[in-house]
C-alpha cells in the first residue's frame, strides 16, 4: 500500500488555510495547516512532509527565509510559494531559497492540482536519482579494496555500518594488511567524505617533528602560524598510523582531542577548536601496551570502543588470484611489459604461501616476478625463492621421497589452516577420516 503524502501549508489568512486544507483533503493528501513562521517550524521537527505550501508574507517572519529551514531540516521535503504579487523578482527569490514553483492569490484549485502532480513526479525522479548516485559512491568506496571472499565482504559491511556513524575508529591487523587503504574508505563512505583524509605516522621521528606536524606552530607575534594535522584536516579525517608508536606526551594531546575537540599549538597560549574524525591504526595488542605502562588507559578506552579486526591475508587466501591480477595489471603497466596474469602452478604456490608481510608482501612479490618475467604469464621461477617453497625453504635433498614428503606436508598444513575442521579437511584433500589423522601423526603436522 502506497504511504498517503503529507503537506504542510503555512498560510496567516484562515479562509485561504482553510480552502487549502479541504481542497486537498479532498484530493487524498495528508493535511495539516499553520498559520505562522514558528508552528511551521514546530511540526517540521516533529513530522516528515512531502510539500511544504508557504505563503512569503508571515505574521512573525519572512516565508522565503523559512523555506531555507525548512529545506535544511529536510532535504526531501519539496516547497511551492504563496505570492499575491507574481512578479520575476519574488520568482526568482523563491526558486533561490530552493522552492519548486510558485502560486499566485487567489489560489485555483486546479492550478495548485497540475502544479503538485508535476511536482511529484519531479520528486520521485530525484529521489531515485539520488538513490542511484548513492549506490554509486558506495561502489566507489571500495574500488581499491580487491577480492571477494567471504571474510572481505563482511569485513567492507562492517565498515560501512562503522563509516556511517562518524565516530573515532580503530583498526587493528598485522603489518601489510592494508590499514590505511581501509580506513579511506571507512571516510569514503562517511558524512563527511568530501573533506580532507590526512594521514600521519606516529613512529615519526624526532618527536619535536611529530608534535609540530600533529600540533601544528603558533608564530609568535603573529595571528597566523603553521598548522597541525588536526586543525588542516577541518571536518574531515586524520588517520594516526600505529598509534602504538605516539609517545606518551602527545597521547594526551590526542586523548584531548577526543574528549574536548581541542588542541594548543605548539607556543601558542590558547587552544583551537579541532572536528576531525580520528582513525587510528596499530599492529600491537593495546591493552597489554596499557599494562605495561607506554599506552594511557583513557585513551585505550575511548577508542577501543569501536574497534575493527583487519585480517591477514592467510585468512583471506581466496582473494590471493585476484589480488595477483590486480597487482600484475598495476606492475606491467608502469614497467611497460606484456605481462598478463600467473600460470595455474604459480597461483598454487602464492595461494599456499604463508604471506607474513600480508598484502604488502603479495604486491611486492608480484612486482618482483613482473621484472623477472620474459613471457606474458608468470612462472614460478619469476617468484621471488623464498616464496618457491610453499611459504619455506625447499628441502636440502634432491631425494625424490623426501622432497614429496615435505611437500604434502605444507600441502596438508595449508588445507587444515584453511579448514579446521578435520571431517570437511580429508573431504577436501581426499582422505579418509583415519588417513587424515595418520598422516598428521607421521609428517608431525602441528595442529
Amino acid at each position: 500500500m502506497t504511504p498517503q503524502r503529507r503537506i504542510l501549508i503555512i498560510e496567516d489568512e484562515e479562509i485561504i488555510r482553510t480552502s487549502l486544507r479541504e481542497f486537498l483533503l479532498g484530493e487524498g493528501y495528508a493535511v495539516d495547516v499553520v498559520g505562522t513562521v514558528a508552528a511551521a517550524l514546530k511540526l517540521a521537527r516533529e513530522k516528515d512532509y512531502d510539500v511544504a505550501i508557504c505563503d512569503v508574507q508571515l505574521p512573525d517572519g519572512d516565508g522565503i527565509a523559512l523555506l531555507k529551514k525548512l529545506h535544511q531540516l529536510s532535504l526531501q521535503t519539496f516547497t511551492l510559494v504563496i505570492t499575491a504579487y507574481a512578479t520575476v523578482e519574488n520568482a526568482v527569490e523563491a526558486f533561490k531559497a530552493g522552492a519548486f514553483d510558485y502560486l499566485v492569490k487567489p489560489v485555483l484549485f486546479e492550478d495548485l492540482a497540475n502544479k503538485l502532480d508535476n511536482l511529484f513526479r519531479y520528486r520521485e525522479l530525484h529521489l531515485e536519482n539520488l538513490h542511484l548516485r548513492r549506490e554509486l559512491e558506495r561502489q566507489r568506496e571500495f574500488d581499491q579494496i580487491v577480492g571477494s571472499s567471504g571474510v572481505l565482504a563482511e569485513l567492507q559491511e562492517t565498515i560501512r555500518k562503522v563509516a556511517a556513524t562518524n565516530a573515532n575508529v580503530l583498526l587493528v591487523g598485522e603489518s601489510g594488511t592494508g590499514k590505511e587503504l581501509f580506513a579511506r574508505a571507512i571516510h569514503a563512505a562517511g558524512p563527511k567524505r568530501m573533506h580532507k583524509f590526512l594521514a600521519v605516522n606516529c613512529a615519526t621521528r624526532p618527536v619535536e617533528f611529530l608534535e609540530k606536524l600533529v600540533l601544528g606552530e603558533h608564530a609568535a607575534g603573529s595571528p597566523k602560524g603553521t598548522g597541525g594535522i588536526f586543525t588542516n584536516a577541518g571536518e574531515g579525517a586524520v588517520f594516526l598510523d600505529e598509534i602504538s608508536q605516539l609517545p606518551l606526551g602527545l597521547q594526551s594531546v590526542v586523548l584531548r582531542a577526543v574528549e574536548y575537540q581541542e588542541i594548543i599549538p605548539v607556543g601558542s597560549p590558547e587552544p583551537q577548536r579541532v572536528r576531525a574524525r580520528i582513525i587510528a591504526s596499530t599492529t600491537c595488542d593495546l591493552q597489554r601496551e596499557v599494562a605495561e605502562g607506554r599506552f594511557q588507559e583513557d585513551l585505550f578506552y575511548r577508542l577501543d570502543g569501536l574497534k575493527v579486526l583487519i585480517p591477514p591475508l592467510r585468512e583471506r587466501a581466496d582473494d590471493i588470484p585476484e589480488l595477483v591480477e590486480h597487482f600484475v595489471q598495476k606492475h606491467s603497466t608502469a614497467m611497460g611489459k606484456r605481462v598478463t596474469g600467473a600460470t595455474s602452478e604459480t597461483l598454487r604456490l602464492l595461494m599456499a604461501a604463508q604471506w607474513k608481510g600480508n598484502v604488502r608482501q603479495l604486491d611486492n612479490a608480484i612486482e618482483r616476478a613482473v621484472l623477472m618475467c620474459d613471457g606474458t604469464q608468470i612462472e614460478p621461477g619469476d617468484l621471488p625463492p623464498d616464496l618457491l617453497g610453499v611459504g619455506q625453504p625447499l628441502p636440502d635433498t634432491d631425494d625424490l621421497r623426501s622432497a614429496l614428503r615435505h611437500y604434502e606436508k605444507l600441502h596438508i598444513t595449508r588445507v587444515l589452516r584453511q579448514c579446521p575442521e578435520k571431517r570437511e579437511a580429508a573431504k577436501r584433500l581426499r582422505l579418509g577420516l583415519s588417513s587424515l589423522y595418520r598422516k598428521i601423526e607421521e609428517l608431525d603436522i602441528d595442529v
